[in-house]
């Protein structure tokens, strides 16, 4: 079968791509189809993540295993079929973790293979990769964080704390 994507880049300005790959394809091919139809290298790292239909970030697929001795589910250890369906057809993609390149990959049909067409196809390119990835903002929701305010940390005696441990 054959998966036909729509991957938006996270900008305002509209910037996406719709290719198809083989249900066959790892991440790891459709992260260097992503890489080479935005105009990047390909050498920065990289995450997929599945996402559920509000784009909130589930399972991680990493293109380098860096060693930390968690277990970690590589990119090109699984395929598109494996994690994708009609049901769960959208994944977070980041490349560059230096500077947040943040796309939402949606998987917008399955199809059969159309003979002597050539897989990976990029049927239409619409819009720039902007110079600079768009600034991330990192905010807490207003009141996240206020119940820590009831911890008491003015009195470290409560906590068993030695402050002069060094």
């Amino acid at each position: 079968m054959i998966y036909r994507f729509r991957i938006v880049l996270d900008v305002l300005d509209d910037v996406f791509r719709d290719i198809e790959v083989r249900e066959s394809s790892t991440l790891e091919d459709l992260h260097n189809i992503i890489c080479q139809s935005f105009g990047f290298d390909g050498t920065e790292m990289a995450s997929f993540y599945l996402s559920d239909e509000e784009w909130n970030q589930g399972e991680e697929f990493v293109l380098f295993d860096m060693g930390d001795g968690n277990p970690v589910a590589m990119m090109n250890e699984v395929s598109l079929g494996d994690i994708l369906s009609e049901n769960q057809t959208k994944l977070i993609y980041i490349y560059d973790f230096l500077n947040l390149w943040t796309f939402y990959v949606e998987l917008a049909e399955i199809l059969e293979p159309q003979e002597g067409q050539n897989y990976p196809n990029l049927l239409f390119a619409h819009g720039v990769l902007p110079d600079t990835p768009p600034e991330k903002k990192f905010e807490a929701e207003k009141d996240e964080f206020n119940d820590f305010d009831d911890q008491g940390f003015d009195d470290l005696d409560d906590f068993d704390f030695d402050e002069r441990w060094n």
